[in-house]
Parts: C-alpha cells; structure tokens; sequence
C-alpha cells in the first residue's frame, strides 16, 4: 500500500536554506501562487521497487472535501529545472470536478533525491508508481513541459484505455536531423562546464526563469528556484542534461526513440501551446510534433518563451477551455468544422485548359513574357516533381516569395499539383511582420528571389531555401529535373486525382493587420474550390475574360477560373503606385475585360489621368468589371472612375482574408427605389450589397457596453457584430486555437470582427471594426456612421472617429483633416495645442452638429490619418486614438509621434 502523508512533513525551507536531507518535503509557507493546501508527500515505488517520497501537488482532497465528484484528472509534469510550482495557475483556475496532480519528478522539486541518476526509462517508470498510488480517477488528461513531455508521453503511451487527451508546451520527443541541438543544452552539457554550470551554482536553474518575457516578478523567481539553493539538492539537474540523447549509444536514446515512434499512434486530442522565443524548444520542434500528432490543435504566442504560461498566464485560460470542449466531445468531433452551405460546382485548383493556346500569364515589367494555357500546365507538373524530388510530400508547407508573374503562379499551381500547402504572405506586411507571419506558418521550404531570403535568414524563417528570380534560370532548372522525372509517363511521381483529400490544407494566407499582428488563416482545398466558385458565379468569370489585378493575390485565381491575367508595371506592395497610364498599358495588353484594384490604387489611377493620350483613354474604355475591395470605397472615387472607364460596371465585394467575397455592390448604379444606399437610409455606414449567392449573414446585436450578443439575428436594424458562414469561409485560424474558438461562436459562423446592420432589403451595411467601436457611458458608437456625416461639413476632406478614455466611460472625439490643406490650411487650423491643434470654435460646432445625436467632446485637426501598409486604405484608428488620448493628456508631441509610427519608419497616409 502506498503511504500518502499530508502537511504533517517537515518543511524545507527557501531562502533561509534548506534542510540537508535527501527525503522528500513540503515547501516553507508564503511561495507566490501556491495553496499550501494542495502541497502533501506520497511515497510510492520507484522504478526498482524502492519506495521514495513524492512531492506531489493535488487538488483532489479539497474536492472531497466539498463533495464534489471528479469528473476528469489532469496529470502535469514539469520538466528540468523546475518544479509543480509551475502549474500553479493551473491548479488555481480548475474547474469544478476536475482533479490536478502536478509531480515533483524524482530528485527534483521537494521530492526525494536518489543517489543514482535516473533515466528517461526510469523516469517513465517512476512516474508509472506514483500514478499508481495516487489513484488517479476518471478519464486523464496530461500536460507537460520541457523534458516532462517525453516522460509525460512515455506514460500515456502505456494508459491509452484511461487517455482522454494530452498537452504539450514547449517539449521534444526527437531532434530533426537536418539541424543541431539547441546551443544552451549543447554548452551546458560541455563536460567541463555541465557540473559547474548545473550543480555547482544556480546559474542553470536562474537562466531558465531568466528567459522569460517579459521578466518575471523577483518573489516568482525565487519561487521557481526554492528547491535547489545547494548543490546537493542541484545535483538531479544536472543528472537531467546528461541523461539527454544526443549520442546514438546514449542510454536512454532507444527509449526516446520509442517514445517518438508512439506518439505516432497517439490517436486522442492533443493541444500544443507554444512560446516560439524559445532559444531551446524553438518552433522546429513545433513542427515535429505537429508532424507526429497532425490532429493537434496549437496555441503560439509569438511573444512568449521558454515559460510560455509564465509569459502568457492567459494560455491557462484557454488550456482549460480546450480541456473542458474536449471532455464534453468525443475525440474525433471535438474540433469543430463550419457546416457549409452548399454552392455552385467546384471548379479544381489546377490550370484551366479550355483555351489552351491563349495566353495566362502576360507579364508587363521590362523585358516580360507571355505564357499560355498550355505551357504553364506543362511547367507545373514539371516544376511539381522537382519539388517532390527535393523531398516535399503532400501537406507540407511552401511559402512562396517571389514577386507576381510567370514564375509564382507556376510555383503556386505546381504546389497545389503536389498536394502541398501555399504560404502566402505579402511583402507590403513590412519586414518585422513578413517574418512574423512566415515564422508562425514554419514553412518547409520558402522560395524566394535573394533578397527575399536574406529577409528569411534575418528573421529566422525556418525551412530549406530555394532561389528564384524573376526571368532566371532557377526555375526552369527545377523543371528540367522533373521533366527527367516524369518521361514517358503522365503524372510520375505525383499524385493522383483522389490521393489528395479535399478537406487536405490547400493555402495559408495572412491578414493585412490593420488591427493587430498579421494571422495566418487556412484554407482547405475544397475552400478554395469553393472560392474559386463564388467569384466565378458573382460576377460572371468564364474562361477567355482578361483580367488586369492591380492586387496580385487576387491574379493567382486567373489560371483555375481560366483568365488570363497580367499584373501592371508598379510596385505592386504598395498599391497607390498605380498610374493610369500603367494601368491603361495592361488593358490595352491583354484587352482586358475586368479589372481589380485596391482603393488606394484607383485613387491614384484618377489622380494621374490627367494627359492620358488618345490610345490609352480608349484603352480604357474597353473593361466590363473593375472591382475593388480592402476598405470601404468613397461613392465619389467610384464615380470618377466610371468616368475614366466609362463602360465598366463597380462592383466594391465586401468581405476579408477569412471569407471573401461576403457581398457585392455597384452604388454607381443604385436605382431611385434604393436611393438609401447613396443617403445612408437615414443610418449611415457604408452599404456593401447584398450577401452573395450560398452565403449567409446574421449580426450579433451590441448590448449597452458594446459586447455582441452569443448567437446572431437576421431582422433588419439591429446594430451589432457581422457574422458569415458559408462553403468558401476559411478553415480555421492557424495555430491560434483561441482565436479560432472566438472566431466559431456559434459554431457553422466566422465573426469577422466589423461591425453593421442588415436592412429592410437584405442589404448589409457596415459601421466599422468592432475594436473601434467606442464605448461610453450612453451606449456604443460606431464609427462610419458620424464620420459620413462629418465628411459633408465644409472645409472638411476627411474624417475619423476614436474614443479617448477607459472603456464604459469613453469619450467621442473626431479626427479631421482639411480639404485644400496645401493652398488653404487656415481655414481649419485653430489654436495649438501641445503640437497639434483643436479645430476653432466655428468647425468644431459644425462638427458637432453633424455628428448629432453622438456627443463630440473634442475635434482635432491633422493634415493626414495614418493608414494600413496592406491596402493603403485603412484607417488604423488604434493608433490615431492613442495620439489623440496623448494630444488631450499633454504628452510631448515627439512622444506622440513615436506612437504614430511605432517602428520608426512612416506609415502611408490617407489624404
């Protein structure tokens, strides 16, 4: 029988020292975070039968105590050098039934301390004794840490009948060959400094809590380092680095190995929460895991570290979150999948081949090419085996980073021919948050010209590299090696059209991040099978329709829906570069039939028509569709650019990286019975159309603190978040399951994040982000709404609304910029204020006045609003309202500036 003895143990002390026993013990009173109800010692067999004492950390005698039954155990397990201090917060937060054993491994923590080492089979062992004496109830849970997880999986391996799940943070089970260990375990397991680094002083056990971030509090150091304040009581951490396998005759190589294999059958839930900062369990290991254990979800923190639920304590809420779904699921339902409605016929993401003589690809830089039908399909197979010859399989990953032409749209259709995953990230993101994305997607290769992969080598991208410049031989190198591949024999090498499941990931594209770091969002195969659909069905894209993309994501569907597509001569990561004499130029190309562009871009389009000659203005009258998405786009613009295109239907579809298109409208062409859309039907917002064909729209009602409502409604007039579902919404958030889990409440619907109404007709307005939503003490406000009618105020060009003050109290201020401000400024400039200016008396009244009924407390004057780098079009009101909180607070006008452009270049502007 195993003796389980409560507090009645002697204590070892922290800072004053430490008692000179080797036996186990409770820690002395007052550790930060840790109920010393939980602390008891419970001495069990070990892996040779000697019976030790257990440290242990378990919430079970409070539950019998307050009677309640254990619905779930989670059995946690740390890793070297810490100790169950660091499951603190998960034993605080459990919810009601479920029991939380958190080990002291032994020789670690207030255990007690063998003479011997222990192995990673004797440690997979002893944890099996404890577990046994323990007695653990119900279905169990594990989560571990660092070195814990190859123990932690050691055991589950061995109790599949009772494992409901596993989590994982920051851990290995295997080191990928094509990479070295990590440096710090490489340096503290130096025979000359292991001893010295590890035992002999605290350097090892402070370096560990050293990497957090931010830094923990001192008290929480010291709690992390109570148990090992002499070398005695350090003596196991060092025994634990030795004991790592780097060797292939290390002791305990074969046992991890096994470990690695087994995780492979693991075929229960599994949640991996990851710190990429991470200098010793850095995202390759992330990547392995997800390799062996493909149904896990993941939550990365792209800040976090070696301690990642130290650094982001809130991960213990969404650890909890996901245990509970997953007790209350089965294991193969519990992530949860959009139900789709259905749409029209799929079309395959593969080359259309109805035309096949005609051009696909036209490339307008100097010294471009022209590819037809034919010879892009035939490259994309060859360049297909060339990638499976370098050894990439169906479902990896492949980010592509090559700018628009012949050569990306054959790399990205090849990567789809391969069953492989495309990753697509826009260089107009910037460089620190390119890297970002890329880093988080742990791409297997990245393919890119040279500056691109030095950008990948500086922000550490993991993944083999392979070059390709524009025009090079790089590419066609890679087919000539898949054309050897592939003589003689159709399809070698690849697979076939049923070897790639349609519910396989297909691309990883990534938001603009107008509102926050860039997310990855996933999209299956038949995701964009189903997107591919809905563009073709909306607005009428049959094969043989030339398409000029000013926007060149939207270029790479030409191919698949049939179209030819060309990208104008600009620098196609900022879109207001766009002249319209570029653009006329692609028109006059490739007869273009349909255009796409950003706002920004067709501001500028309009901006530089003046002097256009006679060939290009009629080259410009020939496009039937120009369509503009990314931000809202000012009725005024689309009427300047019907003028300069004078045939062409303007079509502005509504939608976002996650589901696009959402809905579709032409307001130039509204009609006298829906006259609303030009006057705001007496609202405001901006109206986006009707929801397109197979997708639904609902909105979740605000309440009186602006918080929207669980499930959405479809009357008319209701103001609140704009929820969509339908067959071409994304997949999932990628490796940010609470994102993921916000986003699919309730589940079949994707919030998107904006805000709007639905009207008497159907139609969807928007009023903005619901970030931006300002909270006061009467209610939530909308932005778009008060700045359309802030617009009409004389003087005025534009506008933007941002709340100043603490959430339930905030206070409307509006932002304006003047009209003529080179010839005029003026007008509109008032008394300076800090650096800035509030508008004089006269415009701030007719400011207020229009705003009516929201009440304006302030009204400041800019000669330009700081916008997004994807679009050029957004206004990024998060930084504009901290401006404005400063200007009104008195913060120096440089401090204010600092916070306008945060990473000391300057944002593009909107004027």
């Amino acid at each position: 029988m195993s003796d389980v003895r409560g507090p009645a143990r002697q204590h070892v002390h922290g800072p004053a020292g430490v008692s000179t026993q080797d036996a186990a013990g409770l820690p002395a009173p007052g550790v930060p975070g840790l109920d010393p109800r939980w602390s008891r010692v419970v001495d069990a067999p070990d892996a040779d039968g000697v019976r030790r004492g257990w440290h242990v950390l378990d919430t079970g005698p409070l539950l019998a105590e307050r009677g309640e039954a254990v619905v779930a155990t989670l059995l946690c397990v740390h890793g070297n050098p810490t100790w169950s201090y660091l499951w603190r917060r998960v034993l605080a937060q459990a919810p009601p039934g479920w029991r939380v054993v958190a080990v002291d491994q032994l020789g670690m923590g207030f255990s007690t301390r063998p003479a011997v080492p222990r192995t990673l089979a004797q440690r997979v062992d002893d944890l099996d004794g404890i577990t046994e004496a323990l007695a653990l109830e119900g279905p169990v849970f594990t989560l571990a840490h660092d070195w814990g997880g190859p123990v932690s999986l050691g055991w589950a391996l061995r109790h599949r009948e009772r494992l409901a799940g596993i989590v994982l943070t920051n851990t290995a089970v295997h080191q990928p060959a094509d990479s070295a260990p990590p440096a710090l375990i490489r340096l503290a397991r130096t025979p000359a400094l292991l001893d010295q680094v590890c035992r002999r002083s605290p350097l090892f056990v402070r370096a560990t809590t050293a990497l957090s971030l931010p830094p923990l509090p001192r008290e929480v150091r010291a709690g992390f380092a109570a148990p090992y304040l002499t070398s005695g009581r350090r003596a196991a951490v060092a025994d634990f680095v030795r004991d790592i396998p780097f060797e292939d005759d290390h002791p305990s190589r074969a046992a991890l190995e096994r470990i690695a294999e087994g995780v492979r059958e693991l075929e229960v839930p599994a949640l991996l929460v990851w710190g990429p900062r991470d200098p010793v369990f850095g995202e390759r290991y992330l990547a392995d895991l997800v390799e062996r254990l493909p149904q896990a979800d993941v939550q990365r923190y792209a800040d976090a570290s070696h301690l990642v639920l130290e650094d982001r304590p809130e991960g213990v809420d969404v650890l909890w979150r996901w245990l509970e779904e997953t007790l209350g699921a089965s294991a193969t339902a519990y992530r949860d999948h959009a139900e789709r409605e259905p749409g029209g016929p799929r079309l395959p993401v593969r080359v259309d081949l109805t035309h096949p003589d005609r051009p696909a690809v036209v490339e307008l830089r100097e010294g471009g090419r022209s590819v037809s039908f034919a010879e892009l399909a035939a490259a994309v197979d060859d360049v297909a085996r060339g990638l499976a010859l370098r050894g990439i399989r169906p479902g990896d990953r492949v980010a592509l980073l090559v700018p628009p032409g012949a050569e990306l749209t054959t790399l990205v259709y090849a990567v789809w021919r391969l069953g492989a995953v495309v990753v697509v990230a826009d260089a107009g993101l910037g460089l620190g948050r390119l890297g970002g994305a890329l880093r988080s997607a742990a791409p297997r290769l990245v393919v890119g010209i040279v500056r691109a992969l030095a950008l990948a080598a500086t922000t550490r991208v993991p993944g083999e590299r392979l070059r390709v410049e524009p025009g090079g031989p790089e590419l066609e190198a890679l087919a000539l090696l898949g054309r050897g591949l592939g003589a003689g024999r159709d399809g070698a090498g690849l697979p076939g059209p049923d070897e790639v499941a349609e519910d396989a990931d297909g691309a990883v594209l990534f938001t603009s991040g107008a509102t926050g770091p860039p997310k990855g969002v996933v999209y299956t195969r038949d995701q964009l099978a189903a997107q591919l659909a809905v563009l073709r069905d909306t607005f009428g894209l049959a094969p043989g329709e030339r398409l000029v993309a000013a926007f060149a994501p939207f270029a790479l569907y030409g191919p698949a829906l049939g179209m030819t597509s060309a990208v104008p001569d600009m620098d196609v990561t900022a879109p207001g570069t766009l002249t319209a004499s570029a653009l006329a130029d692609a028109v006059r190309a490739v007869d273009a039939s349909v255009v796409f562009a950003a706002p920004a871009a067709l501001r500028n389009v309009v901006a530089t028509a003046e002097g256009l000659d006679a060939a290009r203005r009629a080259a410009l009258a020939g496009p039937r569709l120009v369509l503009s998405a990314g931000a809202p786009v000012p009725l005024a613009l689309l009427e300047e650019v019907r003028r300069l295109l004078p045939a062409a239907e303007t079509q502005t579809p509504y939608g976002m990286t996650e589901a696009l298109p959402v809905a579709t409208l032409d307001p130039t062409t509204v009609g006298t019975a829906e006259g609303d859309v030009r006057g705001g039907g007496g609202k405001g917002g901006v109206c986006v159309g009707a929801p397109v064909a197979g997708v639904q729209v609902g909105i979740a009602g605000l309440d009186a603190l602006g918080v929207p409502a669980t499930r959405p409604a479809t009357e008319p007039g209701v103001v609140g978040e704009i929820l969509v579902r339908g067959a071409h919404v994304k997949d999932r958030y990628d490796r940010d399951w609470a994102r993921q889990r916000a986003s699919t409440t309730p589940p079949g619907w994707h919030r998107t994040g904006d805000v709007g109404r639905l009207d008497l007709h159907g139609r969807l307005w928007v009023e903005g982000r619901l970030a931006h939503v300002v909270r006061g003490a009467d209610g939530p406000v909308t932005p778009y709404p008060v700045e359309d009618r802030v617009r009409g105020v004389a003087g005025v060009e534009t506008a933007a609304v941002v709340g100043v003050g603490p959430e339930g109290a905030q206070q409307v201020v509006v932002v304006v910029v003047p009209a003529l401000r080179a010839a005029a400024p003026a007008r509109l400039l008032g008394a300076p204020l800090g650096g800035a200016v509030l508008a004089p008396a006269g415009v701030a009244a007719a400011v207020r006045r229009a705003a009516a009924p929201v009440p304006v407390s302030a009204v400041l004057v800019r000669d330009w609003l700081p916008v997004d780098v994807r679009h050029a079009s957004k206004v990024d009101r998060t930084a504009l309202a901290d401006w404005a909180d400063g200007v009104l607070h008195g913060r120096s006008p440089a401090g204010r500036l600092r916070r306008l452009l945060p990473h000391g270049a300057p944002r593009r502007r909107s004027r």
